[in-house]
């Protein structure tokens, strides 16, 4: 496997991964109560802000999940911006370590999401690199524009 197919298959996985929060955006709101609970997130404030809140941050992520969704589909057009989303990401994950701890939310919680993120970034960014490497020694970027 090619460092572009790698790059590729890694951004599509953590896209149509990212896809599924479309459905949490229209989960009724007992679930989410139900899952928080589960979770032992307890107890889950009942609010429309929190609501508001909840539906709109898994818009945000489905979206994301589209846009990577989109890169994959042309690495040599859209590499430095696929190079700048893997610093945003890498700086998201480190900010989620910092609020979450904040948030009173388990370490689990804390350490799953922010570190995840982090380490998604970091992953990227490797990824990302290996690939553009390769492609200036092949120069598969210029034959494929």
């Amino acid at each position: 496997m090619t460092p572009d197919q790698r790059l590729k298959w890694f951004l599509r996985v953590i896209g149509v991964s990212a896809l599924l929060a479309f459905a949490a955006a229209i989960m009724p709101e007992k679930w989410m109560i139900e899952i928080a609970q589960e979770l032992g997130i307890d107890p889950f404030p009942e609010s429309p802000l929190t609501f508001y809140l909840a539906r709109n941050l898994s818009l945000l992520y489905g979206f994301v999940g589209a846009l990577l969704c989109i890169l994959s589909e042309d690495l040599p057009r859209y590499r430095d911006l696929i190079g700048w989303a893997a610093l945003g990401t890498i700086a998201f994950g480190l900010l989620q370590l910092v609020v979450d701890a904040m948030s009173g939310l388990p370490g689990w919680w804390t350490i799953g999401e922010g570190g995840s993120t982090l380490a998604g970034g970091l992953l990227l960014s490797w990824l990302e690199r290996r690939a553009r490497a390769d492609s200036s020694v092949t120069g598969s970027d210029e034959t494929l524009r």
